[in-house]
């Protein structure tokens, strides 16, 4: 989504490299270069010029530091003020009801009854062990209802639906008294697709809230529809008083805009994210993770979550070690392979790494996948563990074994030793992996599969 963004961005940072020091007019050329970029990713032209006078007047008052670049202390700047524009931090839901009400809204065909079930399975997960139920009132959308109940039990939820009922309200009421005697401690309401120009629907809307009286109302907005997405979120504000946004389709080719503007137009958060059209992928909104990724800084925050989510503290701990003193085997890879493959394509991992999103072949990492778990299982546990040397006879025998070539064995050893040399170069990750046990165990096994497929 922020590729284009991302790349302005970029180019403009190797503009500033090359000067010596931040003057008036390279700010001011460099301030005009932003608000172009974020003009073009569709941010609202209000926000926008509010935002590069600020840019501006803080970067030309900047105390000036020999140490560090001019590019760098603009981008500090440029940072600093997309988060603070997005929201400054994490904005969680309001849990402290019981039952908590979440009434989901939105126009038809922007992720409702998807992301109904995606932020069920999010509070079920170990940070919340919630017990949510979620309540089929979309009743104007053909087959809504049983699209529920599909994802329901993908991700082990009741829903509540009146077969034959036609009001949605009396839907809503009689799941609300349901969720209440059978105990579940979260209740999420699917309702159906409106135009907020639609009088009657929006209506059925406030009358929804009356009766189930919501802790949290979030509006629900496609990505791809831009400022109109930022637009019809105000406008159903100021009708029920949304608490909050779920913005999908943030794995689209869409422009950057809606997510940087939504929360300075309608004065109400961005809570999460919808990422892909996985069951898990839905992630807390985190602004300063998005003001890294719009300047091409990856995204280690939700890199650490994921990495938490999916890899035992132990184990990471001890990657830990093995990472700093460049130890780790091949036996140590393949006992980490199942829980890598729980996080997803490489290539989406790897866009989350500073400086890497852009290497070669990502597309056929996960293709090679499979090839280098056959080369290692061919191995003897001795040469796993490093213990005997991989000379020519055997590295033969390893290739005979797992259907693959002795080149491609070649390139599976020269990929381990590429590690070390990697490491060597990347002490921010280092200082990043202090108190971050999966996010070592995770690097360990990033970055071998890169080093490994990168021919």
């Amino acid at each position: 989504m922020f590729n284009a963004l991302t790349e302005k961005f970029q180019g403009l940072i190797s503009k500033l490299a090359k000067e010596k020091v931040l003057s008036e007019d390279n700010i001011s050329d460099a301030s005009r270069q932003v608000r172009l970029a974020l003009l073009d990713a569709d941010v609202n032209f209000k926000v926008t010029s509010a935002l590069v006078k600020r840019v501006k007047e803080k970067a030309i008052g900047i105390k000036q530091i020999k140490s560090v670049s001019p590019a760098d202390q603009f981008v500090k700047v440029v940072h600093e003020e997309l988060k603070e524009l997005m929201g400054s931090d994490e904005s969680r839901l309001d849990l402290k009801s019981d039952p908590t009400v979440i009434m989901l809204c939105g126009l038809q065909g922007s992720g409702k009854t998807t992301h109904a079930a995606k932020l069920a399975h999010y509070l079920k997960g170990k940070e919340f062990m919630k017990n949510p139920m979620l309540v089929a009132c979309d009743l104007a959308r053909p087959a809504a209802v049983e699209q529920l109940k599909i994802l329901g039990a993908e991700v082990g939820v009741p829903v509540f639906y009146l077969e034959g009922q036609k009001s949605p309200v009396k839907v809503a009421k009689a799941g609300l008294i349901e969720a209440r005697e059978k105990g579940h401690d979260v209740v999420i309401f699917d309702t159906a697709g409106r135009l907020h120009v639609d009088d009657t629907l929006m209506c059925e809307l406030e009358d929804i809230k009356k009766v189930v009286d919501p802790q949290e109302i979030l509006f629900v907005a496609s990505a791809v529809m831009g400022q109109d997405a930022v637009k019809t979120a105000s406008e159903f504000d100021q009708r029920i008083g949304i608490t909050g946004t779920i913005l999908t389709m943030l794995d689209s080719s869409a422009r950057a805009g809606a997510a940087i503007s939504i929360k300075e137009v309608t004065g109400k958060p961005l809570k999460f994210e919808g990422v892909g059209e996985k069951i898990t992928d839905l992630q807390v909104f985190n602004p300063h993770s998005m003001a890294d990724r719009i300047l091409g800084m990856g995204d280690i925050i939700n890199l650490v979550k994921k990495a938490k989510e999916n890899f035992d503290d132990a184990d990471g701990a001890e990657m830990e070690r093995k990472i700093k003193d460049a130890s780790f085997s091949y036996d140590d890879y393949l006992k980490q392979m199942a829980s890598m493959k729980k996080m997803g394509p490489m290539k989406n991992l790897m866009k989350m790494l500073p400086g890497m999103g852009d290497m070669p072949d990502l597309e056929s990492s996960d293709r090679e996948f499979t090839k280098m778990e056959a080369m290692m299982l061919s191995m003897t546990l001795r040469e796993r563990q490093g213990l005997d040397e991989l000379i020519p006879a055997r590295r033969m025998r390893v290739a005979k074994g797992s259907g693959s070539t002795v080149d491609d064995v070649n390139k599976l050893i020269k990929g381990f030793k590429r590690i070390k040399q990697l490491m060597k170069g990347l002490p921010k990750f280092k200082k990043k992996m202090k108190g971050n046990p999966a996010l070592s165990k995770l690097l360990g096994n990033t970055i071998f599969r890169v080093c490994s497929n990168n021919r």
